[in-house]
This record gives structure tokens, C-alpha cells and sequence, in this order.
């Protein structure tokens, strides 16, 4: 009986979360969606960067004005028009490019999952998925995929899409592969 009630408590609690986070994702996606083009333009200029509670707080603003604000506020603009010319068009495309800077690539996909190494000397990052088909809209990061990027001297080198081999889930990492 009481192994019931915790069974019936944990599937109340699961169906809760869930309505709850569904709640929240459309909440958040009205709040972008009432934005101008120009506003959601900007937005996705930082939004990799921006912290769950920045990116609240700038969405709950109640003006472009105030918005903006916000986000020199933050220092997100300062730091985007710090970036040379080439750097601003491929984080307002959304895709990187080798040559990029460091931070570049950061508004871009946002921080790495993984770091080795300094990027003002030689680094390797890891973002969770692949980096096929992104853009200033995707997000889905899928932890079965990883790109790994090389950096030098606080600039993108390139880098490669590394994908799982097989069922097992793990790479191939011997001959034949």
C-alpha cells in the first residue's frame, strides 16, 4: 500500500515537472515571439551567453529601449562591438568561421562543455552535438555528438564534427574504423 503512494507521489511529481517546464518553454517562446524582428535580431546576438536569469530579466523589460539598456548594462553589447567586423557577421549569421576569436565563437555557441588548455596559447573545446545544420535558432545540444574545436592564440583553427561509432555509443578508435 505505502509503495503505492510513493509510486502515485513520484508520477504527481513527474507530470507536475513536466507542465511545469512545458509552461515555461512556451512562456519563453511568447516572450520572443512579442519582440520586434530587429529586437529577436539582437537577442540572438546574445543569448548564448546570457544566463537563465539574464535572459528573464531581459525578456520581462517593457521596452526596447529598456532592453537594450539591459544589455549594456550587462557589458553583452560592448563586448559584441569589440569584436572586428568578420567576427560580428558570423555571430550575426550564426555560424562560426576559422579565424573567428575565442569570444566570438562563445556568442556564437556559447560556452564549451568541455576545456583543455588556454586559448591564448593552444586549447581544445568541446560543445555537446554537431555542428551541422546550426544556426542562430538551434539549440537541441545532443550529448551522443560533440564538435571539438582548436583554437591558437585566442582564434577558431577549426574544427570537427566527432561522432559515435556504432551501438555501443563509443568511438571508433582502432584499425578498420
Amino acid at each position: 500500500m505505502s509503495s503505492c503512494r510513493l509510486c502515485l507521489l513520484w508520477t504527481s511529481v513527474l507530470i507536475g515537472t513536466t507542465v511545469l517546464l512545458t509552461g515555461c518553454l512556451s512562456n519563453y517562446d511568447a516572450a520572443v515571439g512579442r519582440l520586434s524582428p530587429a529586437e529577436q535580431a539582437e537577442f540572438s546576438l546574445y543569448r548564448q551567453v546570457m544566463t537563465g536569469a539574464q535572459t528573464r530579466a531581459y525578456l520581462a523589460k517593457a521596452s526596447a529601449a529598456e532592453r537594450t539598456a539591459y544589455l549594456n548594462e550587462l557589458g553583452l553589447a560592448q563586448r559584441f562591438q569589440r569584436l572586428d567586423p568578420q567576427d560580428r557577421e558570423a555571430v550575426r549569421s550564426g555560424a562560426p568561421r576559422v579565424g573567428m576569436s575565442a569570444d566570438a565563437l562563445r556568442l556564437v555557441w556559447g560556452d564549451p562543455a568541455e576545456t583543455a588548455g588556454d586559448a591564448r596559447h593552444y586549447a581544445r573545446w568541446q560543445y555537446l552535438g554537431s555542428s551541422l545544420g546550426r544556426s542562430a535558432h538551434y539549440h537541441p545540444w545532443d550529448s551522443a555528438n560533440r564538435v571539438e574545436v582548436y583554437l591558437a592564440h585566442n582564434q577558431v583553427l577549426g574544427w570537427m564534427d566527432v561522432l559515435p561509432i556504432g551501438d555501443h555509443g563509443g568511438e571508433c578508435q582502432g584499425q578498420g574504423c
